[in-house]
């Protein structure tokens, strides 16, 4: 998908306070040096004899409560649905490799199998069953893109991914057999691209699902007045949380588990098995239950009383690796494929001249020099050594990564920041730095930026993970040196999904002028920025609008040259439609009395669930 325990102003005055003190001072040695001896980097090996039974408990994302099940959430309400993946599965399973699109072995269908023009695609279902015992089949995929569609003709806020004009727009389905449909595309996708819009097409009984009241009639949802009226049925019993676990619609998966229980008032809920899944894994648990939390801290609490079976530690906690491990635990972390957190800045904010401002290039790279990643990574008080520098959307080991790679193109630099804004007509001073020479000539401030304007915006900034409020804090501190007001503003992931978010809640471009949410997932394997950069795309929180960007995206999705995706990223990793920070590294933490298969605990990097695969053993 976390809140620290206090007053707002007491969270961010201590804070401030650690974060000051800590980074004036490296953590490369001593007790942190000591306390990650032996590291975290390596993936522990399948172990033990399994036995069946045991309820594994596993820590969501503090903060992030679920609150949402049908399995297209719309823009607002991303990344709170309830078990994505593992109550009913995409037509291709996600991977958790960098180097991969999607997970074959776990996945519906067989690979697509391609015409010569790539606009046709020929799909051969593998052999599923629905929990009620019923097959799936093609017809099942070809109702769940008719929905998707439905969706997004009503809003394109209703799917996160869509950029209009591209998937799902032209694509078409249709059934040739039970287990076999053709794809058709009016125009050609790149197949890593296609692909990864592939592992977000989530497969619903069609059969079950096509009515438009309880107990109604079933509806051919072909039709488009059909198919409209389904919709708008299934959202709406999705907004009663309530309901959940009791409406017999949600227990119809195709996923390993179905819901067994939810709790409308913390987002905690319960799974037990789908004795009709047909893929891999023995599902030997009696039970997986997802806990959730107000906090990284209490998570941290959990572990140490024994109550948690798996989960993430916030980096902040990496001190305590050590006492996990005696204490029985496993902790592997490292940088999740395709993940880079940004700075996201709202281009469209109008309030004190925010879009005017940030729509310079160079303000955008004045407020990058200021960011010390090195620093950030180093520091006890940001990432406390569990991170790595990125400077692009790539993310860190893309088969695409940037021409320049992992050196900066604007590094940490506080006198080339200054540099940039005394030579486009500011005055920089500690208190205020105001511009004194207006006008769009090469050496004043820009278009609509009027004389005496100064560089003064809001950043709301996630309440947790702590390292989010840290380098939030570490930035404003420096930008305050050079006459940068910075006023940080917290608020949790649910806040900030549900309204930040020009794309979705327009109403409130004015409300907003940076946000720090934490990551951003990109598709593994082909990290593309289609939705997020370009004009128009559903998940372009700021309204960030290049033509060039757009002519870079277009040639990634839509070409068969690979190599333009790394020209994408170089391209957004110079030009910045939002800041760089450092990818922490996800720690995952798991009791060694449980065990599986490494890519499925690898996978937690980028939080897919596989617990189908998990064994307690002997």
């Amino acid at each position: 998908m976390t809140h620290l325990p206090g007053t707002a102003r007491g969270r961010r005055l201590a804070v401030i306070v650690a974060v000051l003190s800590l980074l004036a001072t490296a953590c490369g040695g001593g007790d942190l040096a000591k306390a990650l001896r032996g590291g975290y980097r390596t993936l522990p090996r399948e172990s033990g004899s399994p036995k069946d039974g045991g309820t594994v408990t596993v820590a969501l994302t503090p903060g992030l409560t679920p609150n949402y099940i049908y399995p297209y959430p719309p823009a607002s309400a991303n990344g709170t649905a309830i078990a994505k993946g593992v109550l009913w599965r995409s037509l291709y399973r996600p991977s958790g490799e960098g180097d991969q699109v999607m997970d074959a072995s776990l996945s519906l269908a067989e690979p697509p199998r391609y015409s010569d023009d790539r606009r046709t695609a020929t799909i051969e279902m593998k052999n599923y069953e629905w929990s009620n015992g019923r097959p799936v089949t093609a017809d099942d995929v070809v109702f769940s893109l008719a929905l998707l569609k439905v969706a997004i003709k009503e809003s394109p806020a209703n799917w996160s991914f869509y950029t209009p004009g591209q998937f799902p727009d032209g694509v078409t389905m249709k059934a040739t057999s039970s287990h076999r449909l053709t794809l058709t595309t009016e125009t050609a996708y790149n197949p890593s691209y296609l692909m990864s819009m592939l592992t977000l097409l989530y497969v619903m009984p069609a059969k079950e699902w096509s009515i438009a009241r309880t107990g109604g009639p079933r509806l051919d949802y072909t039709r488009p007045k059909n198919a409209a009226a389904v919709y708008r049925y299934l959202t709406k019993q999705s907004e009663a949380p309530a309901t959940f676990a009791g409406n017999p619609l949600w227990q119809i998966v195709n996923g390993p588990y179905r819901l067994k229980s939810f709790d409308p008032i913390t987002g905690s809920y319960s799974l037990v098995p789908n004795r009709n899944y047909s893929g891999p894994g023995d599902a030997r648990l009696d039970r997986v239950d997802f806990k959730s939390f107000t906090s990284a801290s209490a998570v941290l609490n959990q572990f140490k009383a024994g109550n948690l079976t798996v989960g993430t530690l916030d980096s902040s906690f990496i001190m305590q690796i050590g006492a996990l491990k005696k204490q029985g635990y496993h902790v592997y972390g490292a940088a999740a494929p395709a993940r880079f957190d940004p700075l996201t800045l709202n281009f469209e904010n109008t309030t004190g001249n925010f879009d005017k401002v940030i729509a310079q290039r160079y303000v955008r790279q004045a407020l990058q020099h200021l960011i010390d990643q090195d620093g950030y990574v180093r520091s006890r008080g940001v990432y406390s050594g569990a991170a790595s520098v990125n400077y692009s959307p790539a993310g860190s080991g893309s088969p695409y990564p940037p021409a320049f790679g992992n050196k900066a193109p604007y590094p940490y630099d506080p006198v080339a920041a200054k540099k940039l804004l005394t030579g486009h007509g500011w005055k920089v001073a500690p208190g205020s730095t105001t511009c004194v020479r207006p006008g769009t000539g090469a050496d004043e401030c820009g278009a609509g930026i009027p004389r005496g304007q100064a560089i003064d915006f809001t950043l709301a900034s996630a309440s947790t993970p702590a390292y989010v409020g840290a380098r939030d804090t570490a930035f404003a501190s420096e930008a305050k040196k050079l006459g940068i007001r910075i006023t940080l503003d917290t608020k949790s992931l649910n806040y900030l999904y549900s309204n930040y978010g020009n794309s979705f809640a327009p109403a409130n471009k004015n409300k907003w002028a940076a946000q720090d949410y934490g990551p951003l997932y990109l598709a593994a394997g082909y990290p593309s920025s289609n939705t997020v950069f370009n004009t128009g795309g559903s998940f372009n929180l700021g309204g960030y609008r290049d033509a060039e960007a757009d002519k870079s995206i277009n040639a990634s999705t839509f070409g068969a040259d690979s190599g333009a995706l790394a020209d994408e990223v170089t391209y957004l990793g110079k030009e910045l439609p939002v800041l760089y920070f450092p990818t922490p590294h996800t720690l995952v933490v798991w009791k060694d009395s449980l065990s599986g298969p490494p890519a499925s605990f690898q996978s937690l990097l980028s939080f897919l669930y596989t617990p189908e695969l998990w064994y307690f053993h002997r």
